[in-house]
């Protein structure tokens, strides 16, 4: 089994992946998927902390990780339904020519 500083490093390129793509992308498609990947890098980390952890019986780490696989999810709708929502009033989803958001 790899040791915890693996996983820790996996998490981390995940978290910078995601970051760049969020923070660099134009497509407001694109930035949703670069905040789940950081969402995923913070689930692989509740799982490796709870696994290497003191006590690994408690399931702390995977209800930690259920809960914020949820909370991505509900993230994901909501914006989806905004992106839906920008689209049928901007007619594009690119994050740089939407500047007012004013109904």
């Amino acid at each position: 089994m790899p040791p915890l500083h693996a996983y820790l490093l996996l998490s981390a390129a995940l978290f910078a992946i995601g970051l760049a793509g969020a923070l660099t992308r134009r497509h407001a498609i694109l930035v949703l998927v670069g905040i789940e990947l950081m969402l995923n890098a913070a689930n692989l980390n509740f799982i490796a902390f709870w696994r290497y952890g003191a006590r690994p019986e408690a399931l702390t780490g995977v209800l930690f990780a259920m809960f914020s696989i949820g909370i991505a999810a509900a993230e994901a709708a909501v914006g989806l339904a905004l992106i839906i929502a920008v689209y049928r009033h901007f007619r594009t989803t690119t994050v740089n020519d939407v500047n007012e958001l004013r109904g």
